[in-house]
């Protein structure tokens, strides 16, 4: 029992930790969230696939752009080195480009779907995060965005740039309410 709350005090440190430091995701989901509405904008002021090709290199600048907004905002942008989390960010960081793979076959047998497919792979890449952070928000973050590219697949109306919008305002709007959560926490503690 007591190895067992040496664990759970041992993970709690290292969540605040991750949150502190990253002010609980909100540089990143705010640099993501702006690729993605300048790759809808670009799929719609340019043509489809210069908004795709937007948003998986664009996606590759999100890391340096966030430890960048972090350290302007005056963040450390950093951990410690014995807190094991920072490894599982970095795995996680992967699981997107990797996934893209999907994006591209899928693609190849429904252009339409190149958004929808992207905000299920993203979606799903949110969902360690809960752990990451140990924020519940991204529980719902990720369920909206699975449930949100599923159904613009399936039943969506044929408008190519829609998913790109709609996840740029979802990633956005959660990027403040990670924010929100970490400061209020962080008031709350002094």
């Amino acid at each position: 029992m007591v190895i067992k709350e040496c664990r759970i005090t041992i993970l709690s440190g290292a969540q605040k930790e991750m949150r502190t430091a990253f002010l609980g995701g909100f540089a990143g989901q705010l640099i993501s969230g702006l690729l993605w509405l300048v790759a809808a904008g670009m799929s719609v002021l340019s043509t489809p696939q210069y908004g795709m090709a937007f948003l998986f290199f664009g996606c590759m600048s999100i890391f340096p752009l966030t430890q960048l907004s972090l350290r302007m905002m005056g963040r450390s942008a950093k951990v410690n080195a014995e807190n094991g989390l920072w490894a599982l960010g970095s795995q996680i960081a992967f699981t997107v480009p990797i996934n893209f793979l999907l994006v591209g076959a899928t693609i190849l047998y429904r252009q339409m779907w190149f958004f929808p497919a992207a905000m299920i792979v993203v979606g799903t890449h949110y969902l360690p995060f809960i752990t990451l952070y140990g924020m519940k928000m991204y529980g719902v973050l990720s369920a909206l965005l699975i449930l949100g590219g599923l159904g613009l697949a399936l039943y969506g109306p044929p408008i190519f740039s829609l998913g790109g919008w709609l996840t740029g305002l979802i990633l956005i709007i959660f990027a403040f309410i990670a924010r929100s959560i970490v400061l209020r926490e962080e008031k709350s503690a002094k």
